[in-house]
């Protein structure tokens, strides 16, 4: 399965190397729109944490998605023309600019929604309006809709596929064939609110969806098809994600459950619910089972094959256009859960219980934990279910 999809990924990675050839030229606006839609500057606090200039901060996002769409040779200018900045970007194909208007244009819906959200004194001193900036364009393989990014994401990094979330579900795909340095092109990634906040403010959070309906909405529509139009798959995290869908677009979607959308007229789009990629951790949160560590464990697995299971999908669907959902899920979960079920289990011992490799195997050895790897397929406690 990794040689295969590896193979895949490094064949297109190829191609689109002997395609890129084009200068494009971009007007992003005025220096006002610019800055708020590039959440400028990162991180000032009297000293700034990089001290770069708007122009130096819009290069470094456009740098990041050039990359990231397979053109690592592009080089990006921003130059400011009495106060319009203007893009130009080299060593990529015609019509590269197209994308990019697109994410901008939706992000001025998002700013007016950020600011009404303010006016009704709802949006709090420390979020940011943060658009996902340094995605990949135009190569995309698949979209993942999540709830917030994380705030140090905007301030520390200054990339938004840089968490503790995205760097999970990367080494989840990574499981799947997919090579580390091409994950990216899996994870365009769509927040129902667009704000950069504290981890923890994911509650606070949850009734300021509607101020950002028309951002969203023009988010899927846009970036649910490929630079060709083919209809991408898209993961959907999360508790709140699915009930978002729910409301959206009348589809019911529990974690590996599958649903069909249409953002545009005609257009079929293939979604799969996960749990969030963070919720494995409070999953096995042996303080959730009165510090009983094989209730905690057997939760975890279960959450485990789930995730493996949900990247097995997304990694499958990204890289072949046309395949049956429901045919690739089974595939994948009897793949996980089943016929390589040790696997998934050691896996949760080395990167959620941190065990070294021998011990991982070791423990799942153990008559214990072979009983609670055949609970994988089983329901998830309902206790838990709300959260997943």
């Amino acid at each position: 399965m990794k040689k295969t999809a590896a193979l895949s990924v490094a064949l297109t990675a190829f191609a689109l190397s002997l395609t890129a050839h084009a200068d494009v030229d971009v007007s992003l606006g005025s220096k006002e729109r610019v800055t708020r839609l590039f959440a400028y500057p990162n991180n000032c606090n009297v000293i700034c944490f990089r001290n770069w200039t708007l122009e130096q901060t819009v290069e470094h996002y456009l740098t990041q998605s050039v990359q990231r769409d397979g053109y690592p040779g592009a080089r990006v200018s921003v130059t400011d023309d009495n106060a319009q900045l203007h893009a130009k970007i080299s060593g990529v194909p015609d019509g590269y600019d197209k994308p990019l208007i697109s994410l901008l244009n939706a992000g001025d819906l998002a700013y007016t929604g950020a600011s009404k959200l303010n006016a009704d004194g709802k949006f709090a001193y420390n979020w940011y309006l943060f658009l996902p900036l340094g995605m990949a364009l135009e190569n995309r393989k698949s979209v993942e809709l999540l709830h917030f990014p994380p705030d140090y994401s905007l301030t520390q990094a200054q990339d938004y596929l840089r968490s503790a979330t995205t760097d999970r579900w990367a080494a989840l795909l990574t499981e799947n064939g997919i090579p580390a340095d091409q994950t990216p092109a899996f994870q365009t990634i769509i927040d129902i609110a667009p704000i950069a906040a504290p981890s923890n403010a994911g509650s606070d959070l949850e009734g300021v969806y509607s101020y950002f309906n028309d951002y969203q909405t023009t988010m899927v529509k846009d970036l649910s098809q490929s630079a060709s139009g083919t209809a991408l798959p898209m993961v959907a995290f999360g508790a709140p994600v699915r009930n978002w869908l729910k409301a959206q677009y009348n589809v019911n979607l529990p974690v590996l459950g599958l649903a069909t959308i249409s953002p545009t007229a005609g257009q079929s789009v293939s979604v799969i619910g996960a749990n969030h990629p963070s919720y494995i951790w409070y999953a096995a949160d042996k303080s959730n089972y009165g510090g009983d560590e094989d209730k905690a464990d057997a939760a975890g697995l279960k959450v485990m094959g789930q995730d493996l299971s949900a990247a097995c999908w997304q990694a499958g669907m990204g890289q072949t256009s046309g395949l049956d959902a429901a045919t690739v899920l089974q595939q994948c979960t009897t793949h996980w859960q089943v016929t390589h079920k040790v696997d998934t289990c050691k896996l949760f011992y080395t990167s959620v219980r941190h065990l070294t490799p021998d011990q991982a195997a070791a423990k799942c050895r153990t008559g214990s934990v072979g009983r609670q790897l055949d609970q994988l397929r089983k329901p998830m406690p309902e206790t838990l279910k709300t959260k997943a």
